[in-house]
């Protein structure tokens, strides 16, 4: 059913896309997909770059690079169907580039858990969900995502 699927995950808060690679690696298994994670780093823009280090993004993509290698490394998937990009840029039009990049027909994307957040698709998820060329689910996250485990 699915080939290829991506997951964005952020660098900032990656355990917040844990319930959507949970399902990532449940896909990967049922249906033989490749798996592809996405980071996407906004550029620090105006009077703050002036205060920033000369190689600032630079690191800022290595560690997003590193934590999306960990994660990979930690997904019950063969290794070889597992790949990882960093992207720089806006997070809906990133992540629907790399998906046409990917060629991907899924994209796994975790919504907000227990709070008036979750009632309302955060604006990168909705234009994800909006303007994407491939199937979206939109994977419920939070403090409970265990509580079905039980």
């Amino acid at each position: 059913m699915y080939n290829s699927i991506l997951v964005p995950i952020d660098p900032a808060e990656s355990d917040f896309a844990n319930p959507a690679l949970k399902m990532a690696e449940r896909f990967a298994t049922q249906y033989g997909a490749v798996l592809r994670l996405v980071a996407v780093i906004s550029p620090v823009r105006g009077v703050i770059t002036e205060m920033l280090d000369a190689d600032f993004d630079t690191r800022i993509a290595d560690d997003a690079r590193k934590l999306l290698v960990e994660i990979a490394g930690s997904l019950n998937v063969p290794k070889d169907r597992v790949s990882i990009s960093v992207r720089a840029g806006t997070v809906y039009h990133e992540v629907l580039e790399e998906a046409a990049a990917f060629n991907a027909d899924l994209i796994l994307i975790a919504s907000h858990g227990d709070s008036f957040s979750s009632y309302l698709l955060g604006s990168n998820a909705a234009k994800v969900v909006r303007h994407a060329d491939c199937s979206v689910l939109v994977v419920r996250g939070g403090e409970d995502e265990d509580e079905d485990e039980d």
